[in-house]
């Protein structure tokens, strides 16, 4: 189920690794210091230094989808997901560490996750071509930097860990029961959270890369996580139209977090840099149709009120991953999702 957009990604690879290996880029990837430093007291960072904060992200949101429609993390393709596109081999994550976390295999804490029990099949079509187009990415982006390319750090999505602690800290009411690999609706929900975070860290990385060819293929990873995260926010109101499973209100409890964890993480930031399908930008209301009845509509996009969709930096992003863990300067971002820290220089 490998779309175009993840095969003409593929196509970027010999001339995005090449660019960062010419001569310029060397000379750059030299000086990058071999342990890393909390996002907010960088200065000077490399277009590689960028890319690995992406691919961090893609670990992340590789294991999850992977988790979530094969019941395996990214280091054990099945039959199953090589079948529909996915990478045949292991996915290698041995390369350089920082943090002091391990240099080879993997080290995300799965807990009590398992395979989503999909019942409708649009849903499960859509977990399983986005867990493979993640993992693309995360092939893509490590064969870009070639050794240059972070190890993966360890990673939590246990739905008694990273997703509960979210869960808690969003206010989603404990009645629900919030767990991602639960039902068709909830991973919609566990995949919302991700999604949007990664559009802004992406649009908000862009006026830093410096070189063309990494522009463009960050641009193309970019209109790829926005793909998803408008389907993402459409099934969930297509699955829960009138709010009778609290979806739409959980999305707009997701997205308050989000945006608190960023305001705190950038003081400049004075309004909401994040919706949930409630609104505000259209709100969730009745609307009566010139010939009778009404429909009810939702946010699609997550942007402001001139449909700009919002970006943010490192610390905004390493805020939201870490829950909270960036507001100290001079100390890695740690928690959450990532208990021990990103790896690369902006963490």
């Amino acid at each position: 189920m490998a779309t175009q957009e993840t095969q003409e990604l593929d196509s970027i690879i010999s001339s995005r690794r090449a660019l960062l290996l010419g001569g310029s880029a060397l000379a750059a990837l030299a000086m990058t210091p071999k342990m890393a430093k909390a996002a907010n007291t960088v200065s000077t960072y490399t277009d590689a230094d960028i890319l690995n904060f992406a691919l961090n992200l893609e670990y992340l949101e590789a294991n999850f989808y992977y988790m979530a429609a094969f019941g395996t993390t990214i280091d054990k393709p099945t039959a199953a997901s090589a079948a529909l596109g996915g990478p045949t081999a292991t996915i290698a994550l041995n390369g350089v560490a920082t943090n002091g976390n391990p240099t080879a295999g993997i080290t995300a804490t799965v807990g009590t996750a398992t395979n989503v029990p999909f019942v409708n099949p649009t849903v499960k079509a859509y977990a399983i071509e986005t867990a493979i187009e993640e993992g693309k990415h995360v092939n893509l982006l490590r064969s870009a930097l070639g050794a240059a390319a972070v190890a993966q750090p360890p990673i939590d999505v246990s739905p008694l860990g990273a997703f509960t602690t979210l869960a808690n800290a969003a206010t989603i009411p404990s009645a629900l029961n919030f767990n991602p690999y639960a039902n068709d609706l909830y991973f919609l929900l566990g995949a919302f959270i991700f999604e949007d975070v990664g559009v802004t860290a992406y649009h908000g990385a862009a006026p830093l890369i410096t070189a063309s060819a990494n522009l463009s293929a960050a641009a193309s990873i970019l209109a790829v996580e926005a793909y998803h995260a408008g389907l993402i926010r459409t099934t969930i109101g297509l699955l829960d139209p009138n709010n009778t499973s609290s979806a739409i209100t959980a999305t707009q409890l997701i997205a308050n977090l989000r945006a608190k964890l960023s305001l705190q993480a950038n003081t400049a930031v004075t309004v909401a840099d994040d919706y949930g399908l409630a609104g505000p930008g259209i709100s969730t209301v009745k609307k009566t149709l010139d010939g009778g009845g009404s429909v009810t509509v939702t946010q699609i996009v997550d942007a402001d009120t001139n449909v700009i969709a919002f970006g943010r930096n490192t610390n905004q992003v390493l805020n939201i991953v870490t829950g909270g863990g960036a507001l100290t300067a001079g100390a890695t971002a740690k928690g959450v999702f990532f208990p021990s820290g990103l790896n690369g220089l902006f963490s």
